[in-house]
């Protein structure tokens, strides 16, 4: 309950933020709020790999994402058309090119890994974030 809570007043008050900067929702969005969201999965990241287990790293990073779109998504989605009984209009525009961009970027990051010989080191983290900079410019300008 008290995740919700915090959820709640953490994206309400990015929202408060971004209007009074003049920094539109999906900016605040992508950048601040998205990082706000991934600081536990960095640092559970660093720890395991620091351990030696970058496999762990990797795994638990896309399995995140992938929980959030499967079940962070569509489980709010259902639990108020159960109660409202009533669907909720999602806005289409650009989400086909965010899918296929998602899928880029996925098989991106799986290509960069493969040739950077299933190793994590300091060039890989900065393929990464050129890739999420990337993701990033091309979000913005859709």
């Amino acid at each position: 309950c008290w995740i919700g809570i915090f959820s709640f007043f953490m994206v309400w008050w990015i929202t408060i933020v971004g209007d009074a900067l003049g920094i539109p929702t999906a900016i605040m969005g992508l950048t601040i709020l998205a990082i706000g969201t991934s600081v536990p999965d960095l640092l559970e990241s660093i720890i395991v790999a620091k351990q030696g287990k970058g496999d762990m790293a990797v795994s638990s990073s896309l399995g995140s994402n992938i929980f959030d779109i499967t079940v962070g998504l569509p489980l709010p989605w259902l639990l108020y058309t159960i109660a409202n009984s009533e669907a909720i209009s999602v806005g289409t525009d650009g989400l086909f090119i965010s899918v296929v961009m998602l899928f880029g970027m996925l098989a991106c990051c799986v290509a960069v890994i493969a040739y950077m010989n299933w190793r994590m080191s300091k060039e890989l983290g900065v393929a990464f974030f050129i890739l999420w900079v990337i993701f990033l410019i091309i979000s913005l300008l859709n």
